[in-house]
């Protein structure tokens, strides 16, 4: 159980939208850091790889092959699943650490309508553990449970033998002291999932082979408060972009090798203007003087396409730096045991998150279990020994395709 004042819940909250990164070394000049402007969310829960085969593949999932937990990493490829429904289960331990009541779940489960359709919905749930609160002077407040989750609705269709489309309704719902009054609120959105996938079966020399290409917009919604209308934080809006090289070896074996591209499509922090004593400049409207960027409180499609132009200068170098990579190989060995590795960069500027993956799977029949074990390039890190573990259920096979033609 951990002991805290309100204030350090509200600071909990701006923990989790970095994601408990590890920062670098940076400058602060009159009580502002002018060398790294880590862009914070509301519920950054809905952006945490769920499942087992993803993140021991470094997080990648845009362009890697369908399966139960496609929803997340790219909708549009649903409809490629050589299932006909199937389900997974999925159980991450949360900073396991620094604490042994965090966990993240996650529940995805699909259904194929026919040969180019398919439906799924699905459902994550994040409990935050038990907070002892207490007041400013360090009065008892009692005990709470801060909880966040989320339910989804997906359609995915094929339009051609190649080339897959889908959209996602989700429902966001985030209580973090819900049982104080006065204090904070629970905050609720929804959004709306946009995704594309493409594929084609290629030869490269002797070698039967298959290669992707996603695209996957998540998280377009209205921004939450925990407070009142006028402090309302965007949630992980993200744009994730990737390709997929799958090569059959033989019969029995083959390899995946992915990489997946991230930005976050949220305003960038400003640099805000100080006077000699240090104290913070306010304009006649009683906001907050910029020197340079642009004012984060915008509405949704402004934030969205204006996350690409608004980093304080140099604003094209700052704008590459929020792009986060992730490398992932896969290989099985007759679709029954698979071993898979990766790792996920993130510019020290923006997070500084950096760390290798390892995962195993199993399949038989119609079952699987998967499981991921994170290894951060920091020692010490908040994210250090993450594992998760995933129970696929699939049936029905496909034996062919439709001729859409």
């Amino acid at each position: 159980m951990k002991n805290i004042k309100i204030n350090g819940v509200i600071m909990l909250v701006g923990l989790m939208a970095m994601q408990f990164q590890l920062f670098a070394q940076s400058g602060v000049v009159n009580g502002q850091d002018t060398t790294r402007r880590v862009i914070t969310t509301a519920v950054p829960f809905i952006g945490f790889a769920p499942d087992s085969r993803a993140s021991g593949m470094g997080d990648v999932g845009v362009a890697t092959s369908a399966d139960a937990n496609s929803v997340h990493w790219n909708n549009g490829k649903l409809a490629f699943v050589d299932r006909k429904f199937g389900a997974s289960i999925s159980y991450s331990p949360w900073l396991a650490t620094i604490t042994n009541d965090m966990a993240l779940y996650y529940l995805s489960g699909y259904y194929k309508i026919d040969r180019v359709q398919a439906v799924a919905v699905s459902m994550r749930y994040f409990d935050l553990g038990s907070i002892q609160l207490t007041g400013e002077f360090g009065e008892p407040l009692g005990v709470d449970n801060p909880r966040e989750g989320a339910v989804d609705a997906t359609y995915s269709r094929k339009l051609s033998e190649n080339l897959g489309i889908g959209v996602t309704a989700r429902y966001i719902w985030s209580n973090l002291i819900g049982s104080i009054s006065g204090v904070s609120q629970k905050g609720s959105s929804v959004a709306v999932d946009i995704g594309t996938y493409y594929n084609k079966d290629i030869h490269l020399g002797s070698t039967n082979a298959n290669w992707a290409l996603g695209a996957h917009v998540s998280n377009i919604g209205q921004k939450v408060t925990y407070s009142t209308d006028e402090f309302k934080d965007f949630i992980p809006i993200n744009l994730r972009l990737g390709t997929a090289l799958k090569l059959e070896l033989d019969p029995f074996n083959s390899l995946t090798f992915a990489v997946d591209f991230n930005k976050l499509l949220v305003p960038t922090p400003p640099v805000y203007e100080f006077d000699e004593d240090g104290d913070p400049v306010y304009n006649a409207d009683g906001t907050r003087k910029l020197k340079s960027g642009k004012d984060p409180n915008r509405n949704l499609i402004s934030g969205m396409f204006g996350s690409f132009s608004d980093a304080p200068e140099p604003t094209f170098e700052e704008e590459m730096q929020e792009i986060m990579i992730s490398f992932g190989a896969e290989y099985w060995y007759k679709e029954l045991f698979a071993a898979r590795t990766g790792y996920f960069y993130e510019n020290d500027a923006k997070g500084g998150r950096k760390y290798f993956t390892l995962g195993v799977g199993f399949r038989y029949q119609k079952f699987g279990i998967d499981f991921s074990y994170l290894i951060p390039g920091k020692q010490d890190h908040p994210l250090a020994e993450t594992i998760r573990f995933s129970l696929l259920f699939n049936f029905d096979k496909e034996d062919s395709k439709e001729d859409l033609n």
